[in-house]
């Protein structure tokens, strides 16, 4: 499931839908196999802040573009990209619903720490895998 590739990165398995599509399964209007879903090879990189998803898996995701934002790379290059909405994420046995920016070259998604801290998701960075803060769910910390 999970593989180790240079750098300390890693990738894992990521299921992603619209959301959208699920709510309307769930009411019965959309059959549940017309639910638009990707799986992708994730890059978990917590230095990152969001989800970015490549432009060919948005696209077939269906998923509505909200905004433009800018984005800075880790070469302190810069550049405008699409925010979209509804990308429902499942991973590790938890799920959540996500904007996310569309990379246009891009091929795999890329994890960011949004994503991680949201599925209470640790990364133990001496295996380079994800897991779960609390095998039972994910454990919400207010005040």
């Amino acid at each position: 499931m999970e593989r180790t590739d240079d750098m300390g990165r890693f990738t894992v398995k990521v299921v992603v839908s619209n959301n959208s599509d699920r709510h309307l399964a769930a009411a019965g209007v959309l059959a549940p196999e017309k639910v638009r879903k990707v799986v992708l090879e994730g890059v978990v990189d917590s230095g990152a802040t969001n989800l970015v998803l490549p432009a060919k898996a948005a696209k077939a995701l269906g998923l509505p573009v909200t905004a433009w934002a800018s984005v800075r790379y880790a070469d302190q290059r810069q550049a405008k990209r699409h925010l979209v909405d509804d990308a429902h994420v499942e991973l590790l046995g938890r799920e959540g619903t996500f904007h996310a920016l569309v990379e246009p070259r891009r091929k795999t998604a890329l994890l960011g720490a949004i994503v991680l801290e949201v599925l209470d998701l640790l990364v133990d960075c001496t295996t380079q895998k994800l897991r779960p803060r609390d095998p039972r769910g994910i454990v919400a910390e207010i005040e």
